[in-house]
């Protein structure tokens, strides 16, 4: 699979990713016997960037409710870009199309509860803690200050939706806590937990607690398959059927529906965006252990 990693390019647009190991692979199974199997560079510590936006939406429908969320972004699939303000200029009173966009994502992230941007920091890393059961779970400050530095085609994008009344919060506070959550940090053994946590209904692998309520864990695995990927969403759909999300770091979130959580990680990206080794291994499981859900 390492091979793999030689067709890709690593991100580049924000400085620090451009520190990543262009050969990293990594890959964990969260299984339903709460066991965590992992393989490759399996304790590299990586930030979830676009991964973030699958627990964001969870967290903001939760606090804020699936109706005052969905009244200001769309559920449908674009065939554009994610970082796209063409689409918001195209389309009525500029909702964002879907969560899984950048223009969605700061949307959904400004519902997130807390009177301030500390709050709402909190309130992700407490619930990020939680899915993932590791209370060492933090954001890379040095990754958040690089995406604040340069964060101007976001900061446009937050002044064109607060402009249109889309967001109604200040937009540099939001960036703020918008660049931390992508900064949020973890190994593949976290990430694939929170997959797990998804894929049945919401509920805890070790005592079942409900972390969150069936009809949301629901919601974003559809998010996943219809938006996860980028422009790859389809193909991948076909191809590997697992709802999954991604990032530009190199991180997939892989969760299949009463099944096992996966976690990926590998910074050599594809020309749509996505880990070119772990888009291959990802579909090498499911056609291995039959994880289609079509």
């Amino acid at each position: 699979m390492r091979a793999f990693t030689k067709e890709g390019e690593i991100a580049t647009y924000i400085p620090e990713l451009r520190r990543a190991d262009a050969g990293a692979l990594a890959c964990a199974l969260y299984t339903k016997n709460g066991t965590c199997v992992s393989f490759g560079d399996k304790d590299r510590v990586f930030t979830l960037q676009s991964v973030s936006k699958v627990v964001a939406l969870a967290l903001a429908v939760m606090d804020s409710g699936e109706a005052q969320v969905f009244d200001k972004v769309g559920m449908e699939p674009t065939g554009g870009p994610f970082y796209s303000i063409t689409r918001l200029e195209l389309t009525r009173h500029s909702k964002p199309l879907n969560p899984m966009i950048n223009a969605g994502a700061l949307t959904v992230t400004s519902m997130i509860g807390g009177r301030t941007e500390t709050e709402k920091v909190e309130r992700l890393l407490r619930f990020i803690r939680e899915l993932t059961g590791n209370d060492t779970v933090t954001y890379d400050s040095a990754v958040a200050e690089s995406e604040l530095e340069t964060a101007d085609h976001n900061r446009a994008l937050g002044f064109l939706l607060k402009g249109e009344g889309v967001i109604g919060s200040d937009i540099e506070p939001l960036l703020d806590v918008y660049t931390k959550q992508c900064a949020l940090s973890m190994r593949c053994c976290d990430l694939a937990r929170i997959g797990f946590i998804f894929g049945h209904e919401g509920r805890s692998p070790k005592t079942g607690e409900q972390i969150v309520p069936v009809p949301v864990a629901r919601m974003v695995k559809t998010f996943m398959v219809t938006c996860g990927m980028y422009n790859e969403s389809g193909e991948l759909a076909i191809k590997a059927g697992i709802p999954a999300k991604s990032g530009v770091s190199g991180a997939i979130l892989g969760s299949v529906p009463d099944g096992m959580g996966i976690g990926i990680y590998s910074p050599a990206l594809n020309e749509k965006g996505n880990s070119r080794a772990g888009v291959e291994l990802l579909k090498r499981l499911s056609r291995h252990f039959s994880l289609s859900i079509f």
